[in-house]
């Protein structure tokens, strides 16, 4: 999804020269400024079988439901129409399926553009007997890939000396994103800092993965236990420095290559080789503007700079519990967003992704800032263009999952 502020013209790949060329491009495409207008939502469920949740999914019959709007991934001559608001579906390795929503300048909008999305989607598998699940991470079956692609294959072989992490991030888990403009270039950095500093005290406070597939039931987040032990040198969260943009130019081209693409099937990378060494002369041929983008598609971490920042460190929520963490989220970082505020409000939960992911709400620290950040929230969204009825729903709902405790005490 393209939520820039800026546009996003399309370039001609270009081949890069070296390091310093290739840093200054992936700080221009990852960190576009202006001032903070477009949101935008991706959410993505696993989908089952209404009578047996634990039935496998097949591709065939998920095909069949998405008929015309199945990406080419599942279907390769599918036509992929996107939903009646524009909205395209994307499918994940497993057979999680995506909404990622166009970019809307209105609260309001986006929120009604994601219902009627999820309306057309229920819909539409609804008569194959299929529905979406509601938890961030599949606890009824172990995870199998559906899609049969060359990236996707390629990932699974690179992550499967580390353990079943990998193919369990890849197949067993779903994400609820948010994104929001990066802002004025002078913002960023605190931007930067509030946006990571509130994803502990919100990975906690929307948590509804006590594990996958009967295993990790001790996690309150068993899906960011997974994204966390895939590889974490792609998918730990970004470092939050006086200059973002560089120190994320210098991660990404530190980062070994997990795909390269080529004819054929077969698009495993050399183990070990970065992007950095690509340029200085590892592959038979010199990397492009092109390929430095795809890579960039390959690291994962809680908040990732596109132009705009896609934040990723939400569990997803079922089709009727969605609307609070995204209507909260844009609320603490849309144009008027209280960032200040958000900084000192998070102090206390600062850093401690792997605390939130294990217990959750039951860490009295993140605890007492997710009560903090609540607050704070609920006094945002009177400032949004949310009608009054809404707001309050929503504000109820933010208060309903603070008492909402997961995991074991820490004490």
């Amino acid at each position: 999804m393209a939520v820039s502020s800026l546009s996003d013209a399309e370039v001609t790949p270009s081949a890069l020269r070296d390091r310093a060329e290739a840093e200054a491009y992936v700080a221009s495409v990852c960190f576009k400024h202006g001032p903070p207008r477009l949101l935008g939502a991706e959410l993505e469920w696993t989908v089952h079988h209404a009578d047996d949740p634990h039935r496998p999914l097949d591709a065939t019959c998920l095909a069949a439901a998405l008929g015309p709007h199945a990406p080419r991934t599942l279907v390769p001559d599918s036509p992929h129409r996107p939903l009646p608001s524009g909205t395209p579906l994307t499918v994940e390795p497993g057979g999680q399926v995506e909404i990622s929503t166009p970019p809307r300048s209105s609260l309001t909008e986006l929120l009604s553009t994601v219902a009627e999305d999820i309306n057309q989607l229920t819909a539409l598998l609804r008569p194959a007997g299929l529905v979406l699940g509601d938890r961030g991470a599949d606890q009824h079956r172990p995870p199998r890939r559906l899609l049969r692609v060359p990236r996707y294959a390629a990932m699974e072989t690179a992550f499967a000396p580390r353990g079943s992490d990998g193919i369990t991030m890849m197949c067993s888990t779903a994400g609820l994103q948010v994104c929001v403009d990066t802002g004025e270039r002078a913002d960023l950095p605190q931007r930067w800092a509030a946006v990571h500093a509130l994803g502990p005290v919100l990975l906690a406070l929307f948590a509804n993965s006590p594990g996958h597939g009967g295993r990790r039931r001790d996690w309150a987040s068993a899906r960011m236990r997974a994204v966390h032990g895939t590889d974490p040198v792609r998918t730990r969260p970004a470092a939050v420095t006086a200059d973002p943009a560089a120190s994320w130019a210098r991660r990404v081209l530190d980062t070994p290559l997990l795909v390269v693409r080529r004819p054929g099937q077969d698009w495993n990378a050399p183990r070990g080789v970065t992007f950095a060494d690509w340029l200085a002369g590892a592959l038979p041929t010199a990397p492009t503007t092109d390929d430095l983008d795809y890579h960039m598609s390959t690291l994962f971490p809680p908040v990732r700079p596109r132009g705009y920042l896609e934040i990723r460190y939400l569990d997803t929520q079922g089709p009727d519990r969605w609307m609070a963490p995204v209507a909260l989220v844009t609320a603490l970082l849309g144009s008027s967003g209280p960032v200040d505020e958000v900084l000192a409000r998070t102090a206390p939960a600062a850093g401690r992704w792997m605390s939130a992911a294990r217990y959750g709400l039951a860490d009295p620290g993140i605890a007492r800032a997710a009560r903090d950040i609540v607050d704070l929230g609920c006094g945002a969204l009177d400032r949004t263009d949310l009608p009054a009825p809404l707001v309050s729903s929503i504000a109820e709902d933010l208060h309903r999952a603070l008492v909402a405790t997961r995991g074991d005490d820490p004490r």
